[in-house]
């Protein structure tokens, strides 16, 4: 229930609503002090005092915001954050991851080769930030950068599974992963990782350049907060306890990582491995693996899911997840 908007108020109010026991005084529940949330505004938008003078009246209207159970969402979508609530926490999100190219084959060329792997998207690992009450979040979902179809790549003049090697080829760029608000403005804009890809080369050789995808980059991200929320359990905690996003570290972010640069193998009708996707969060999810070598021939494609965006107001709880797929595509000779 929350404090009553005029009149009276006593530590017993207080404490009843904030919690806390007894012999207590004002500064106890000081915004961030562990009782009383950081950034916590009343309905006029004042901020309860984090030091200095503290008054009752300070409290009036205000009521404790208890962070509900994660929602996901599986695309682009909006969110309204709910009264009361003022922060959004992150745990984690990432760009799209590129895709992969594909391997070629030669006519007597000497070698045979790999494709490169597509860079990973830039990420953030269990970051808050400020939202304001009412306001609408639009979440947009990077998609996966396409790996290259086989059908524009097979030669009418050659039989099925052999490939042009004079094309120049790249697989596709991940798309932008981003958050903003209707009042706050852009919360955070995380580029995908480009695409494998590969350059020269000829039918009868010389044997093609490849090129790894290069990752995203963080191109705007807002100062994340830090201080108190009351969790789940209704416990008020630190934010720095929040640390369950893939990288194990509160306030985390990053660029995406370059995947695997390919190769050439030497020697007519050698096997080489396709290379593996660039892994996401600095590492700590790891990429797409790269087709086999081995084989009579086939072309094979490697998808794994390698990143989900989950969002959470800590004084509300909110997940949004986002399914991005790096491909890796090899022709196994």
């Amino acid at each position: 229930m929350a404090i009553a908007s005029s009149g009276a108020i006593s530590m017993s109010d207080l404490s009843s609503e904030f919690g806390g026991s007894g012999a207590r005084s004002l500064s106890d529940y000081y915004a961030g002090a562990g009782l009383v949330a950081s950034l916590l505004t009343d309905t006029s938008g004042n901020a309860v005092p984090s030091s200095g003078t503290i008054k009752f009246s300070d409290f009036y209207t205000l009521t404790k915001f208890v962070a509900g159970s994660f929602t996901t969402l599986t695309s682009s979508t909006t969110a309204t954050v709910p009264t009361g609530a003022n922060a959004m926490h992150v745990q984690f999100a990432v760009g799209g991851g590129g895709g992969g190219n594909v391997g070629d084959s030669y006519d007597r060329a000497g070698g045979e080769s790999a494709g490169a792997g597509g860079g990973s998207g830039a990420y953030i690992s269990d970051k808050v930030f400020t939202v304001v009450a009412g306001e609408t979040i639009t979440f947009t979902v990077g998609a996966a950068g396409a790996g290259l179809s086989v059908s524009t790549l097979t030669s009418t003049a050659q039989s099925q599974g052999q490939f042009v090697a004079d094309l120049n080829k790249s697989g596709g760029t991940g798309g932008t992963t981003s958050c903003s608000g209707s009042s706050t403005g852009t919360i955070f804009t995380l580029t995908g990782g480009t695409g494998g890809s590969s350059s020269g080369g000829g039918v009868q050789g010389p044997l093609r350049s490849n090129s790894a995808g290069s990752g995203g980059s963080v191109s705007h991200i807002d100062t994340g907060l830090t201080g108190t929320f009351t969790n789940a359990s209704n416990v008020g905690a630190n934010m720095t306890t929040l640390t369950s996003g893939p990288t194990g570290s509160f306030n985390d972010s990053g660029g995406g990582t370059a995947g695997g640069a390919g190769g050439n193998c030497s020697g007519d009708g050698c096997r080489i491995n396709g290379s593996a996707g660039g892994g996401s969060y600095n590492g700590n999810v790891s990429g797409g693996t790269g087709g086999s070598g081995s084989g009579s021939g086939a072309l094979e494609q490697e998808v794994l899911v390698v990143a989900v965006l989950v969002v959470r107001y800590p004084l509300l709880e909110l997940k949004t997840l986002e399914l991005v797929v790096q491909e890796k595509l090899n022709l196994g000779l």
